[in-house]
Parts: C-alpha cells; sequence; structure tokens
C-alpha cells in the first residue's frame, strides 16, 4: 500500500487540474479575504461595500490576529467545492480512461489501491490548507506593515486547530466527490451533482426548514454543509455579522466534529465497499 500511496502522490503532483483548482481556491481566498476588503479600506467613504463599517475594524479583518478566519471562512462552501470536484476527478478518472482495470490486475487489492488514492487526497489537501495559510499570512504582514497595524498573532494552538479544521472540512467534501465518482464511474455527473448541492442545494433547504418547517431543523442541521460551516465558526471563533456564506452557528463545535468524521467514514466507506462489489467496466 506504501508503493501505491507513493505512486498516487506523484500523479497527483504531476496532474496540472489539481494545481489549477489549488490556485482557484487561492485566488478566492485572496479576493474575498484580502483584496475586496482592502479596496473597501482605502476608499472609506465612496465604497458603498463597507458603509456603516468603521474603517479600523475593516483594517482588522486583514491583520495577522484574522489570518485563520481568511484563510478558512470560504472552505465550507467555494473552496469546499472546489475539493468535491478534485475528489471526482482523482477517483473517476480512473473510470473514464479505463485504467482502473490494468491497476486492478496488480497487487495490492482494491481496498487498498482505494486507500491509497484516499490518503493521496488528503495529502493535496493538506498542502492546498498549508499553501494557502501561508499566502493569506504574508498577504497580512503586508498590510499590517503597510498600514502601520497591529502584527500580533493568534497563538500556535489556536492556529493548528483552525488549519486541522479546515482540513477536515476539505476532506469531508473531496470524500463526497470521490463517493460519487465511484457510485457514476465517470467525472462529469459527480462533479455537477455535488457543486450544485453545496452552492445551492443544501442552502435552499436550510433556508426552507428555518423559515417554513423549524420542526424540522434538526435534518438541516445533520447535512454536510450546516456542520461545515459550524466547525469553520467554532475553530475561528468569528462573530455572526462577520462570517462569510456558509459560515454559521448551526451546532455545536463538538457535534460538528462528529458529525464531519461520520461523513467522512460513511463516503470512504461507500466508496470501498461499492469497489469491491461491482465490476469497474
Amino acid at each position: 500500500m506504501l508503493g501505491s500511496y507513493r505512486a498516487e502522490v506523484l500523479k497527483l503532483r504531476k496532474r496540472s487540474a489539481v494545481w489549477v483548482l489549488f490556485g482557484a481556491g487561492l485566488v478566492l481566498s485572496l479576493i474575498f479575504g484580502y483584496l475586496l476588503p482592502y479596496l473597501g479600506y482605502v476608499t472609506g467613504e465612496d465604497n458603498p461595500q463597507v458603509d456603516g463599517i468603521p474603517r479600523d475594524q475593516v483594517l482588522a479583518g486583514m491583520l495577522p490576529a484574522r489570518v485563520i478566519d481568511n484563510t478558512i471562512g470560504g472552505y465550507p462552501i467555494f473552496a469546499g467545492a472546489l475539493a468535491l470536484v478534485l475528489g471526482a476527478i482523482v477517483i473517476g478518472g480512473e473510470y473514464t480512461w479505463g485504467t482502473l482495470k490494468t491497476i486492478f490486475t496488480q497487487r495490492p487489492g482494491r481496498a487498498k489501491i482505494l486507500g491509497a488514492q484516499f490518503l493521496g487526497l488528503a495529502t493535496m489537501i493538506a498542502v492546498w490548507v498549508v499553501g494557502i495559510f501561508i499566502t493569506c499570512a504574508l498577504c497580512s504582514i503586508g498590510i499590517a506593515a503597510a498600514e502601520d497595524g497591529s502584527s500580533s498573532w493568534p497563538g500556535i494552538l489556536d492556529i493548528l486547530q483552525g488549519l486541522a479544521g479546515g482540513w477536515l472540512v476539505l476532506m469531508t467534501w473531496c470524500l463526497a466527490g470521490a463517493a460519487l465518482a465511484v457510485a457514476f464511474r465517470n467525472v462529469a455527473l459527480p462533479i455537477g451533482l455535488g457543486v450544485v448541492w453545496i452552492l445551492g442545494i443544501e442552502t435552499l433547504l436550510a433556508g426552507a426548514v428555518n423559515s417554513l418547517l423549524p420542526d424540522l431543523k434538526f435534518l438541516s442541521n445533520a447535512l454536510p454543509g450546516a456542520n461545515a460551516g459550524s466547525l469553520v465558526f467554532a475553530v475561528t471563533g468569528m462573530a455572526t455579522g462577520d462570517a462569510p456564506p456558509g459560515v454559521r452557528d448551526a451546532v455545536g463545535g463538538g457535534r460538528a466534529l462528529a458529525t464531519l468524521l461520520a461523513y467522512c467514514l460513511v463516503f470512504a466507506g461507500v466508496a470501498v465497499w461499492t469497489t469491491r462489489r461491482r465490476d469497474v467496466t
């Protein structure tokens, strides 16, 4: 399995789509975390984006003390959709290319090969999280130096907790994409269904439940998106008014953590069970 894992990491490292998705997530984090707020800060009252928000508060949101907020604030929706696409193209691509039959004729077995693919995806997701964090940290340092702002940082444990929480959120969506790819044995349909679910369906369901069917709120709070947003909300400690889309205090941090871990196990288990029980052609 170690050899399969090394092979998967090598494939991921050389696959351009992986880095295109990472670049898209990085650009989105920089635009919504730093570029737009900084433009609002320098233009002041002329920018309706920051109408009624003190300029000091806008600046504080870009300083090193809020680096974790800006790093993982977009993970429940935007970066989560990119992670789902990553899982779908990595696992589903083996079906569309017809390479899975060749892989399965060699050792190790199907479950070990799929496990190696999941470990490779987990490694790449960790690279994504660390890369986005480093870039956001550099932006925070630059803005603090340019605007003579505070250079205080969160504690090391807070940083590690935030990065771990962000990794779990992305890994949940990545495994969801992988499970859909195994179920449909291609790439396009899992991406379409997964992205529509993240960006639209779950949000609409949560809104309908909260406004029309409050007795079913427990159902919307069990969905992966609600728990992803709740985990990010818990590890960052951001205020409700400052939270980006998808980040909300739907459930407690402990429950969100347990729920996302359960989703990871379910998605991985379904993918492994389906792969072992079904013909790959």
